[in-house]
């Protein structure tokens, strides 16, 4: 109900992670569980330049997801952030390739000024919980924030223990915007 993990017992509502931690965002949802097929295929996009996969990926998420971006009714989505090191490196910001395509389709607008990112961040993905919560520790800078722009959703690759959408989340939520929403292409495992 809260990060949108596929559980393992559907009497559940919530997963670990979620009744053992607050988040700042509000709710979220992911287009895959993150399995062997989709690491590998995300692998591609990320590092192997393979930037045509943000087309499919854009359409699968409004084909699938769409009915919960648009329960969202954000006035403005922003791609996680990528340092300035890693977009020299690899060329492109995969989350922002992903959001463009399904702005095309949905008509929301894309921002990729308002956070930025001001540090080069360690890989998250052998992190514990607290060791990223202290990695992503003022990596984020907030630019003006329209006070218009009530809602958010941030588009992510990866969704795991929520770390960088909560790092996100309460820097809009302290310039005035009042509901962060998320969509990632994967979650982690089901829990």
């Amino acid at each position: 109900m809260k990060c949108g993990k596929q559980l393992s017992d559907e009497m559940e509502e919530y997963c670990r992670d979620c009744k053992g931690h607050g988040h700042a965002y509000d709710r979220g949802r992911s287009l895959y569980v993150y399995d062997d097929l989709i690491r590998e295929s995300i692998a591609r996009f990320k590092y192997g330049g393979r930037q045509e996969y943000a087309r499919h990926y854009g359409i699968d998420m409004v084909n699938r997801l769409g009915s919960f971006i648009s329960a969202c009714r954000p006035d403005l989505m922003i791609p996680v952030p990528i340092s300035k090191k890693k977009l020299i490196s690899r060329g492109y910001n995969q989350a922002e390739l992903v959001a463009s395509h399904i702005s095309r389709l949905t008509g929301i607008p894309v921002s990729d000024t308002i956070i930025t990112r001001i540090t080069d961040t360690l890989p998250m993905k052998e992190l514990s919980r607290t060791e990223r919560m202290k990695n992503l520790k003022g990596a984020f800078k907030i630019g003006d924030v329209d006070v218009k722009c009530r809602n958010v959703l941030i588009v992510d690759d990866i969704y795991t223990t929520g770390s960088t959408i909560d790092a996100m989340a309460a820097l809009l939520k302290g310039h005035g915007v009042e509901r962060v929403y998320f969509v990632t292409l994967s979650s982690g495992i089901i829990i």
